[in-house]
């Protein structure tokens, strides 16, 4: 299946604000945010049921679900960005028009519990997706500027973005060197590896693995490792960036730790890897295209995107 790319943001286009998974604790957090993208030049739009609440979900599957098509079918919105995360975008995979979708390409921003959807699109529609900050998580208040200045770049120029920057006085850890090129796909690594089996999973061959997680202790992270060793991913891929585990440590002393646990299984692994990569659960987030062709150089411990994320 052919990636199919969105067109890119331009000043007075519609934002659309969707909540997939959990409601903010604070919803005022989303008008907030709202404020935010109008005070750069677009409009928006929330979505019809963003403010809903339904046990740990923002709303019912079905109001949940329906805000999503409502976004990607109106032809005023162009970019849909998830409010957050947490839990449930897994329970509307076999609730969406996949073709309906793909035929209306939208930037679609998000990370975290978000994965779920971003990996289901790219297995289904074919549409490339952008693994990068969230409304009621990076855009309510004071927004880093390292995160802002990748994620405008990406969603507003069409045209590659090269390699990607890192924040002042963040070193990369080099795994495995080497370079390796391909489409990247995964996220959130509990999200992504919940997925495997299912038609909502992607062909992992000659593709670039990104995984990152928070509050998953050292042998969850192993267990997922060695789900994907198992199914054959890890032979398949043609490199890995590992970014933050935040709050994934534990605390009793014989355990491994994430490096150790990272290093057992990647480590051995033909391709290159690196850890420690700015993307995941904090302050400073480089935005990435799922769906998109990048480079990892493990000599250089660097990123490349080598298309474009949106087109003209």
């Amino acid at each position: 299946m052919n990636i199919i790319k969105p067109k890119a943001l331009k000043k007075g286009d519609t934002i659309g604000l969707i909540c997939p998974a959990t409601a903010p604790d604070d919803l005022s957090r989303i008008e907030k945010s709202a404020v935010y993208f109008e005070k750069l030049g677009c409009n928006v739009l929330i979505g019809k049921n963003a403010f809903k609440s339904y046990g740990y979900l923002a709303g019912t599957d079905k109001e949940r679900s329906d805000d999503i098509v409502s976004m990607f079918t109106n032809a005023k919105v162009k970019a849909i960005i998830c409010i957050r995360g947490g839990y449930g975008s897994n329970r509307l995979l076999d609730m969406l028009p996949y073709d309906i979708i793909r035929k209306n390409p939208k930037i679609f921003v998000g990370f975290s519990d978000i994965t779920s959807l971003q990996t289901a699109l790219l297995a289904l529609s074919g549409i490339l997706t952008i693994a990068g900050p969230m409304a009621a998580v990076d855009f309510h208040s004071t927004s880093d500027p390292y995160t802002e200045e990748n994620f405008w770049r990406l969603i507003t120029e069409p045209k590659a973005a090269g390699i990607v920057p890192l924040p002042a006085g963040h070193n990369v850890n080099v795994l495995r060197k080497g370079i390796g090129e391909g489409v990247l796909f995964g996220g959130n690594f509990a999200n992504f590896v919940a997925l495997l089996g299912t038609p909502y999973f992607p062909k992992p061959d000659n593709k670039i693995l990104l995984i990152e997680d928070v509050d998953e202790k050292p042998h969850r992270i192993d267990r997922m490792l060695n789900q994907l060793k198992l199914a054959g991913v890890l032979d398949k891929v043609n490199g890995v960036i590992a970014g933050q585990f935040t709050d994934c440590e534990s605390t009793n002393p014989n355990a491994f730790t994430v490096d150790e646990v990272l290093k057992q299984y990647l480590g051995k692994l033909k391709v290159p890897v690196i850890t420690n990569y700015p993307h995941g659960h904090t302050k400073h987030i480089a935005s990435l295209p799922i769906g998109g062709k990048v480079r990892i150089n493990g000599n250089k411990g660097t990123v490349e995107i080598l298309e474009s994320a949106v087109k003209q």
